[in-house]
Order: structure tokens, then C-alpha cells, then sequence
């Protein structure tokens, strides 16, 4: 460990390292090294440092150590002038009569040493790292059960409620959107079964647009496609597979945003101006969709968005440009209401608008909601560790404001995790038995993780106050001030005579 001269109160010490540099010295040998890996958190290096300090292995400045108290701040320590291992005992030369006679050895001649193998059981083992690093307390490998599929299906349901309602900036999806509605599975599946250009592939061929819909689509969105003599001999060729793709399109009565998620595609036109908020929030809510409507929606998106874009596409309408004519045409069978509105067309056109200008991102998969479910069933599935004495398995590393959630009250599906939060607040400023020290501490830790809840609840910085002031320096001040002398009572002296 590098050791430097640092200077405290006045006084300069030589060869001492703060508690931070020690600690991020040795997190980096413990994550290098073979014998641990990088899997080694700081929290494991601060335990292990303060074993150090309790075996002598290292001391602070003063000379002080035998406690547990090395934690992550500037405080200096040193190493002993001594080493903390015991000395052998030395063997008396009385006892040792057995020795052999080594001037019958000829020890002229080279030749190898013989020396005596030590050969360390697990007693042993144990007793000579305990001397530097203390007793540990006996653990266990816990191997956690089999996450089921039902518990996979409601973790993505509400996790995906709840990103979609952080995007959309509502206190309560109520309204918009009826949890009943929404089925896990339609998630799961949109998710893991895509192609190569993320477009979904259907299990079920019945489910599959036809063969002859599905030529039609391709000609179009590839046009002009093969060789000359492939192309077709009559000229308006071309209007009339269109023709066939939109009336097609047009029969089902439903559309392919369905009715159920009208309302939640309507809340969606506020935040089109934001266009990276726009994408982001489309992903969610297209993730939604059945299986069958959203790879309908992915290819007629991609065949209206190459002909919008195709200069050499021939013009299929005499008075309307290819973009116009594709929105036109595709709006109402993608998005309408059950019940007929004056403005649905206009809320129609302004969302297809937006999708096809972005297919490609609006109708891919979100990767934060992905990576963050993946990582949440990954720590489910993890080994962990249980000490002896522990009520619960609990990992080394926990946010200190908050309570740990069982399995129960995270699948419950009617759960808000804005309430809980606000109430998990509430909670540590209503603490009378916790320090003012410690309470300060843990609300500056949930305002920097939670800053829309902890703004909700303290707006001002006199609503702040009331409940943690801060305390007054004054008397500090004049206490240091103030002659000692004049605190004691007053005492009768005789004089003495010469």
C-alpha cells in the first residue's frame, strides 16, 4: 500500500495512508486477484479493513486499534512497528538430546537440503488466518428456489406499469390504462421472439397475414424488385397492389392499437414534441399490443415508410403525394376509438405521422425496462449467503433507508410504488429514536435517490427545517472562549506571613 506524509491538526505524520486510500487500494488488489474477482464490493473491503485494525495489522496515527471502528472517511492510519503474528516458541537446547551428529556429514559436497514438509489440515489453516483476520461468524450457502414462471410473468407486468407511468409523468395510470388488461405474456412474447430486425415471429401460422398480403406488402416496400423482365408489363400495376393491401387492411373492425389501449395512445400525442420521450414512451406502450397485432403493425409500418421515401416509386393517386396518401389510408385502421369521436382522425393522423417517421425505434424493444427486469430475476436467481444468527437472507450490500419487500407485497398487482415510497419517508422523519445525525443522513440519501417524492413532501427549505434544524454552533464557539476558571466555585484561601 503506497504510503505518504499527510498532515492533521497542525502536526505532520510520515508514512500513513487515510482510511479511503487504504480502501480503495485494497478493493482493487481484492478484485485483481484470482482468489476473489471482481465480484468483491467495497462494503467487503471496509469489513475485512476493519478486522485489520481489531488483529493490530494496522493502527491509526495515535497508535490506537483492538475496535471495529475503521470506516470510509480521511481519518490517517499506520502500520505497526512490529508484526502482529505471534513468535514461535523456541525449543530448549536441554530437550533437544536426539540431534544428530552433523559432523558425520560431509558437507563439503553440494547437494540439496532436506527439509521437513509442513503439511496444514483445516485446523491449522484456520488458526493461522484467524490471528490476522479475526473470527468469522459461520455462514451457509442459501441456493434460492426456482423463480416460477407466474412469479417472471407479474414482476415484467409491474414493472412495465410502473416505467410507463414514470414516462407518462402521472401519479396514477387510473383512467388511462385497466391493469386487468394487460397481459404478461403478450410482454414476455413481444420480447424474446423477434427476428433479426426485431420484427416478431409468430408460433401460430394461422395467426400469420396471408401468403398473397404478404407478396403484395414486399413488392411494394422493395420497389422496383428484380430484373427488367420481372417488372410488370402494364403500366398502374403498381395502384392496384396497393389497392389490395388497404382494402385488406380496412375489413377488420378492430384496430390494430385495439380498443382497449385507445386511451393510453391518446396521453401518449402530449409527449410527441420530446422525441426521445415520444420513442421511448411508444416502445412501452406498443409492447403491449397482442403478438399477432404488433408484427402487422411492424411490416405495414416499414412498407409505408420505404414508399413515403422511394423517389422512384411511381405515384399512386393523382392528386395526393405518396406520404399523405399512406397515412390517409393506414390511420383509421390503426388507431380509432370504439365509439365514433369528431376528432379521432386528427389524434390518428398526428400518431402515424410520428410512428413512421421513427418505425424503426418506436416498434423495438425498450432496453432500460429489459435490462432492469433481466437484472431484478438475476438477483432472484442468485446465490446468497446467511450468517449465523440472521432472521432473513439479505445481501452484503442494502440501501440503509429502505425495508427489505417480500415476495408478497412485490407481486401484489395493485401495489403503488409511489405510495410506498412516501410512506417509507414518512416513516424516517416520524423516527423519534433515530439521532439527528443519522435521520439527516438518510433523507439526504432518499432526495438524492427519489428527488420528485422528497421534493412532494418538502417543497420549501423552512418545511425542511422544521423537521431537521440544524443545530446551533454558537455555544461551541463561545464555549471555547470561555476561561475555565470561571465555572468553579468560589474558595476561601488564608494568606501566609512572612
Amino acid at each position: 500500500m503506497p504510503l505518504k506524509k499527510h498532515r492533521l491538526h497542525f502536526r505532520t505524520h510520515d508514512r500513513c495512508f487515510t482510511a479511503t486510500q487504504g480502501i480503495d487500494w485494497l478493493h482493487e488488489l481484492l478484485r485483481s486477484n484470482q482468489n476473489f474477482g471482481p465480484e468483491v464490493t467495497r462494503y467487503q473491503t471496509v469489513q475485512l479493513l476493519k478486522k485489520f485494525l481489531k488483529n493490530h495489522v494496522i493502527e491509526d496515527v495515535k497508535g490506537r486499534w483492538g475496535k471495529e471502528d475503521f470506516e470510509d472517511n480521511n481519518r490517517l492510519y499506520r502500520f505497526p512497528a512490529s508484526s502482529p503474528l505471534k513468535p514461535y516458541p523456541k525449543k530448549s537446547r536441554l530437550l533437544n538430546s536426539n540431534l544428530p551428529n552433523w559432523s558425520e556429514y560431509d558437507t563439503s559436497r553440494p547437494g540439496p537440503v532436506l527439509v521437513r514438509p509442513i503439511i496444514l489440515n483445516s485446523e491449522l489453516w484456520n488458526k493461522r488466518h484467524s490471528i490476522a483476520i479475526g473470527e468469522v461468524s459461520e455462514c451457509r450457502i442459501v441456493h434460492r428456489k426456482e423463480v416460477s414462471q407466474g412469479t417472471v410473468e407479474e414482476i415484467w407486468k409491474s414493472m412495465t406499469l410502473a416505467h410507463l407511468q414514470k414516462i407518462l409523468g402521472l401519479t396514477s395510470l387510473e383512467g388511462v390504462l385497466d391493469p386487468k388488461q394487460l397481459n404478461p405474456k403478450y410482454i414476455i412474447y413481444n420480447v424474446q421472439h423477434v427476428n433479426k430486425q426485431g420484427v416478431v415471429i409468430l408460433e401460430n401460422k394461422l395467426e400469420e397475414l396471408p401468403h398473397w398480403v404478404l407478396s403484395a406488402m414486399r413488392c411494394l416496400a422493395n420497389w422496383p424488385n428484380g430484373s427488367e423482365l420481372n417488372r410488370p408489363m402494364y403500366p398502374g400495376f403498381e395502384r392496384d397492389v396497393f389497392k389490395t393491401i388497404a382494402d385488406y387492411f380496412q375489413k377488420p373492425k378492430e384496430p390494430l392499437l385495439t380498443f382497449e389501449f385507445y386511451e393510453l395512445f391518446i396521453n401518449t400525442l402530449g409527449l410527441l414534441h420530446q422525441q426521445p420521450v415520444g420513442i421511448e414512451t411508444l416502445q412501452v406502450c406498443c409492447l403491449l399490443l397482442p403478438p399477432e397485432n404488433r408484427r402487422r403493425l411492424q411490416l405495414l409500418m416499414r412498407m409505408m415508410a420505404r414508399i413515403a421515401l422511394n423517389v422512384e416509386m411511381p405515384s399512386l393517386h393523382d392528386a395526393i403525394a405518396s406520404r399523405t396518401l399512406m397515412i390517409q389510408t393506414f390511420s383509421r385502421c390503426i388507431l380509432h376509438s370504439e365509439d365514433e369521436v369528431d376528432l379521432d382522425e386528427l389524434l390518428a393522423t398526428r400518431l402515424v405521422s410520428f410512428m413512421m417517421d421513427h418505425y424503426q425505434d418506436v416498434l423495438g424493444v425498450p432496453d432500460h425496462l429489459q435490462s432492469a427486469v433481466e437484472e431484478h430475476l438475476a438477483h432472484l436467481r442468485r446465490v446468497q449467503i446467511k450468517y449465523a444468527g440472521a432472521d432473513a437472507d439479505a445481501t452484503l450490500v442494502s440501501c440503509s433507508f429502505c425495508h427489505q419487500m417480500s415476495s408478497e407485497d412485490f407481486t401484489e398487482p395493485q401495489r403503488n410504488p409511489q405510495t410506498a415510497l412516501t410512506t417509507q419517508l414518512e416513516e424516517i422523519v416520524m423516527d423519534k429514536s433515530m439521532s439527528f445525525k443519522e435521520k439527516k443522513k438518510k433523507l439526504k440519501q432518499f432526495q438524492k435517490a427519489y428527488p420528485e417524492i422528497y421534493k412532494n413532501r418538502f417543497p420549501t427549505i423552512e418545511s425542511e427545517a422544521m423537521f431537521c434544524p440544524e443545530k446551533s454552533k454558537l455555544k461551541t464557539q463561545l464555549m471555547f472562549f470561555t476561561m475555565k476558571k470561571s465555572f468553579q466555585p468560589f474558595r476561601r484561601t488564608r494568606s501566609v506571613r512572612m
